[in-house]
């Protein structure tokens, strides 16, 4: 009996050795204090997000967490798409603005024709004069 309560107290002393030395190499096992019910660290930034800040993306774990591989796949496809929009959108504006150049130029009105200096003059006047 005494050798089986020997056993168990070196058993006892390794076992206390091992969990000081690996807190002093691990620490005291300090954690984070956890946030308030309705905070999240999943921040995007101020501008519009683009595909990368999609990309960044990373959610906080819980118990009953997430299948990551499934969630980094969804923001992938989102992340594509934003990029797709954001680049038609741009090439949209782009023929727009060149529609609005278009139709701010000046036509000719009906009956009137450019003199050589670019001016307009009425049919039937002259160079130098009016119309009479």
């Amino acid at each position: 009996m005494t050798t089986l309560f020997v056993y168990f107290l070196i058993v006892a002393m390794v076992a206390a050795v091992v969990f000081l030395l690996a807190s002093l190499v691990f620490g005291r096992g300090e954690e984070l204090a956890p946030l308030p019910p309705g905070v999240t660290p999943t921040t995007l930034p101020e501008r519009a997000p683009t595909g990368s800040d999609v990309r960044a993306l990373r959610f906080q774990q819980a118990v009953r967490g997430y299948r990551m591989t499934e969630v980094d796949w969804a923001l992938a496809e989102v992340a594509d798409e934003l990029d797709r929009l954001r680049a038609r959108v741009a090439g949209l504006e782009a023929r727009l603005a060149r529609c609005e150049d278009l139709r701010r130029e000046p036509e000719p009105v009906e009956g009137q024709r450019a003199d050589r200096g670019g001016q307009q003059r009425e049919p039937g006047t002259e160079q130098g004069g009016d119309a009479r």
